[in-house]
């Protein structure tokens, strides 16, 4: 019996490999992980693509009941589905690491990620630095991290792009319906390029180590691997004018750049057509207003 790690890549239910779709035909139960990341397709499709039934696996399954997950592959074939590649999120390869201390066979089937993707946008992979993780900011809650300002320094004075991966909230708890004696949960949110800007130079200001500025060259992303793909290159300070529209949102603040990745660049660089953007405060009250039902 194996536990598949099977790699979604980041458009639709066709970017699984051929690899990866042969083997989730094989498996008796399918799990697809849903709050690193979201496909650009809903469960119904993937099921009526892969031929078999879909069970969502969320934070609290994946990281404190996991082992729902893997101790079903000591007597079954398990696919464990993941956006983008398996093992870009630390999580799954914890999961990994304990169905390998009891004797269950793994095996990965990688496919596309934003890891990779990302020099779409012209910027070289090799002249990456570290990838940072931007947060959802909670003001309210006094909840304002900022721990990604050191590796952006670092990465800035050693000349380096940094990847900023965009926060997303999927079933979070409503904490003040849950003080009340009912479980419910926020609606989705996603966080935007212009939010994440924002934030960004909002730490700058507090910190004033001059990792960057308003007039920093970045390259906005979204929805990168599928067919509305956008791409734009401008100062962090343009990009909180454009519209990226739906998400997920990724964001690529530049270092020294070589002359063919100012070519590039140059060629994704805001335009008259370019889409514009509400303000980031205004973004931040639609995403945070209302909340669902009774789960």
């Amino acid at each position: 019996m194996v536990l598949y790690f099977i790699g979604l890549g980041l458009g639709d239910e066709k970017d699984i490999t051929v690899r990866g779709l042969e083997a989730v035909k094989g498996c008796r139960k399918v799990v697809l992980e849903r709050y690193t990341s979201v496909l650009g397709v809903d469960k119904e499709k993937l099921e009526a693509f892969y031929g078999r039934p879909i069970i969502y696996a969320d934070r609290e399954t994946v990281e404190s009941e996991a082992e729902s997950i893997y101790e079903s592959a000591a007597t079954e074939d398990v696919a464990f589905l993941v956006v983008g590649d398996p093992f870009c999120a630390t999580t799954h390869t914890d999961l990994m690491m304990r169905a390998h201390k009891l004797g269950i066979k793994v095996e990965v089937v990688h496919n596309a990620s934003v890891m990779g993707a990302a020099a779409s946008c012209g910027l070289q992979l090799y002249n990456f630095g570290h990838t940072v993780s931007l947060c959802l900011w909670d003001k309210e809650m006094d909840w304002t991290p900022s721990s990604f300002y050191e590796k952006v320094l670092y990465n800035r004075k050693g000349g380096m792009h940094t990847l900023c991966l965009l926060d997303i909230k999927v079933k979070e708890p409503d904490f003040a319906e849950m003080a009340k004696g009912r479980v419910r949960y926020l609606p989705p949110r996603f966080m935007t390029i212009a939010q994440a800007v924002e934030q960004l130079l909002e730490v700058e200001t507090e910190r004033k180590a001059g990792a960057y500025t308003k007039d920093t060259m970045a390259v906005g992303l979204a929805r990168l691997g599928q067919p509305s793909q956008l791409i734009v290159s401008g100062t962090l300070d343009e990009l909180i004018t454009v519209d990226f529209g739906a998400p997920l949102h990724s964001l690529v603040i530049a270092g020294e750049t070589h002359p063919i990745e100012e070519e590039v660049l140059a060629m994704y660089a805001i335009t008259a057509d370019t889409p514009r953007a509400a303000p980031p405060s205004e973004q931040t009250q639609h995403d945070e207003s209302g909340r669902d039902g009774e789960q």
